[in-house]
């Protein structure tokens, strides 16, 4: 992601093309520093069971003021702003594919997938987003009561996370980690505006997705499944798609695809579109194929593992791409950009 506080993005029409070289990288540190430039990670020791039995802490909004703004009236009008220029063309939604980028960046982006969500059936929201800071073998709960924003407190529901922690398969954030963290609270706003109507009504399980393998999104698709055939549950999926750029350790590019930004569209829909087939082992095949730095790798890989536990069980969906960016149109190896997709899933 880029630097969301003082970013300077140009828009070039025109671009000279120059050879462009993929640069060979361990993946999965790329991913977990992408959106912020970080070099280094902290060790997963910062995520352990909380030491209280009932959580009673609030988790500040520790990014507004900087990634979006931290007044609720400006917040408000902007995200009014941006829901009313989307349109309602897929929806109800059950579950929606979101960046987490500065609001500058991906505000208006984001407003098409949260377009297509009725707010009156749902009653319990679950964000997941990738781990930018720590490293995370699985997945990590969030141990507050309340997560805070510029518009209202939303309240994290305490009897799913105890489901989920009996499982055996979940760790605990601690709350420093979870402040630390962007990738869930970029989409707080847009929950709390969405469904700024029924405020008092719904609770959100907020979980952090570590780097993971295929047969862990496996077992934490099985895990969500029952919970995504509920049509009172919305499923949040936090992603930004590529991040090009020496800065971030990836400038692959296929000679003669035109300008590189175009290559990056190019890219990015191949990778789309085959979350468009909802078909899980595809898409795992294209990330090993591209390396394309996705940093919601592996939350997208856990919804996809549940529609595929919920197609064995006879349901029907269809998941469709309404609205894409980039914060940057790249023209040379020295250029960056970060990419950004807006989508819905559905039950037929």
């Amino acid at each position: 992601m880029e630097d969301n506080r003082n970013p300077q993005p140009t828009k070039a029409s025109v671009c000279a093309i120059r050879k462009v070289t993929f640069t060979l990288f361990d993946r999965e540190s790329v991913l977990r520093n992408v959106c912020t430039g970080c070099d280094t990670t902290k060790s997963s020791s910062f995520f352990k069971k909380p030491s209280f039995k009932m959580p009673n802490s609030n988790r500040l909004a520790t990014h507004a003021g900087s990634w979006y703004t931290d007044s609720g009236a400006e917040l408000n009008r902007q995200l009014n702003g941006w829901l009313n220029d989307a349109d309602l063309t897929f929806g109800p939604a059950r579950a929606i594919i979101a960046p987490h980028a500065g609001y500058r960046y991906c505000g208006a982006c984001g407003a098409w997938a949260y377009r297509q969500i009725s707010p009156a059936v749902v009653k319990r929201v679950f964000i997941l987003g990738p781990s930018h800071h720590v490293r995370l073998s699985r997945c990590a709960l969030s141990a507050v009561q309340y997560c805070n924003t510029p518009l209202y407190n939303l309240k994290v529901d305490q009897q799913i996370n105890q489901q989920l922690e009996s499982t055996g398969h979940f760790k605990w954030m601690d709350q420093k980690t979870d402040e630390d963290e962007h990738s869930i609270e970029m989409h707080l706003p847009y929950v709390a505006k969405v469904m700024e109507d029924y405020k008092d009504q719904f609770t959100i399980v907020p979980v952090m997705v570590g780097s993971i393998t295929n047969e862990w999104e496996e077992t934490y698709g099985k895990i969500f499944a029952p919970y995504l055939a509920d049509p009172q549950n919305l499923f949040v999926i936090s992603s930004d798609f590529c991040h090009w750029g020496q800065r971030f350790r990836y400038t692959y590019y296929e000679e003669g695809s035109g300008p590189i930004y175009k290559w990056i569209e190019t890219l990015d829909k191949m990778g789309m579109d085959l979350i468009e087939t909802l078909k899980a082992d595809s898409f795992s095949e294209y990330l090993r194929k591209y390396n394309n730095t996705i940093c919601g790798r592996h939350p997208i890989g856990v919804l996809m593992q549940a529609v595929e536990e919920l197609k064995r069980r006879g349901h029907r969906m269809s998941f469709k791409f309404l609205k894409y960016d980039q914060s940057n149109q790249c023209c040379d190896k020295k250029d960056s950009s970060v990419s950004y997709a807006s989508g819905s899933l559905i039950f037929e």
